[in-house]
């Protein structure tokens, strides 16, 4: 069946960000280096990772797909709204639209899950360090890991399927101008001229699953790890974990606050202003501050970015 049939509407008109004539160059620079920084930050964690055997631990794996993810999550938002502006050309066909919306639930819900399975691996390290030394022997930590990674690529894509199904079946007549920078799916649901009631629905119901569940598990995981820090007698130790912890909530609250703030929060409260500067909070901010969040207070990590780096100017 095409995509087309089920709509009037062929393609829309992304309005992207206010981009006021006097600005337009300055922010275009902005964000471009935004993205270059997020490519080259993260594909470095990425490499340094993978090559320094030291940091074949589950910490750091998980690591590594996270700053895949945040890689992938910029590369599908920030290049085409970057090539509308250089081309003027704001249309996007509404296959590619549905198409990158897909992707784009499909990446964040990886970023939840990740964050959540980061703040599990750091509750069993320091709550159950015994357990967790036994558990994740060389020969054992990678298939458990490989299992939780891939379980949550699997729930993320069919949650992303049963969204993006249910945004194709609804009709869009009139109005095909989107005030966003990308195909999401809250200012796309405002366009319709269909019922929209299953799709707020499956929002709070499954959206809601994959997003509270998560948060819940790395809520209580951090409260379990200050508790048992709090037992440490060394001033020393309980700042050094406090940091490392500090560190991620930081990003957790950055994720879940914009993501609440833009799905969750009553419709009525809903401006574009303020659902744009949200989403170039988590499309944009968020994935180019993992590297420095979690690299530049990380001593193994800054060796092996050093001795990476080394290599490449040798060669």
């Amino acid at each position: 069946m095409s995509w087309t049939n089920q709509s009037s509407v062929s393609e829309f008109l992304l309005l992207g960000l206010i981009w006021k004539p006097e600005h337009q160059l300055i922010l275009f620079a902005l964000f471009l280096s935004m993205y270059l920084a997020t490519v080259l930050g993260n594909l470095l964690i990425i490499l340094a990772i993978s090559t320094d055997s030291r940091l074949h631990s589950p910490m750091y794996f998980f690591l590594s797909n996270l700053s895949f993810v945040d890689l992938c999550i910029s590369s599908t938002i920030v290049p085409n709204m970057l090539s509308n502006h250089l081309l003027s050309s704001q249309t996007i066909s509404f296959p590619a639209c549905l198409t990158q919306m897909y992707f784009f639930i499909v990446l964040i819900v990886m970023d939840n899950f990740l964050l959540a399975v980061m703040a599990y691996d750091r509750f069993v390290a320091v709550c159950h360090p015994l357990h967790y030394t036994t558990k994740m022997t060389h020969q054992l930590w990678p298939w458990l890991c490989a299992l939780m990674v891939t379980g949550s690529w699997g729930i993320a894509n069919v949650n992303a399927l049963l969204h993006t199904l249910l945004m194709a079946r609804l009709s869009f007549c009139a109005d095909n101008k989107i005030p966003h920078f990308f195909c999401d799916m809250t200012p796309l649901l405002k366009l319709s001229c269909s019922d929209t009631h299953i799709n707020d629905l499956m929002i709070l119901i499954a959206g809601g699953m994959v997003i509270t569940i998560p948060l819940v598990c790395i809520l209580v995981s951090y409260i379990c790890i200050t508790t048992a820090v709090l037992r440490i007698p060394s001033t020393k130790g309980k700042w050094k974990t406090f940091s490392t912890c500090g560190s991620h909530l930081a990003v957790v609250s950055l994720f879940y606050g914009t993501i609440f703030a833009v799905y969750f929060s009553p419709s009525a409260t809903h401006s574009a202003e303020n659902d744009i500067a949200a989403a170039v909070m988590y499309t944009v901010v968020t994935p180019m501050l993992n590297p420095f969040i979690y690299s530049l207070r990380n001593k193994d990590m800054k060796g092996a970015l050093t001795k990476l780096l080394k290599l490449q100017l040798l060669y």
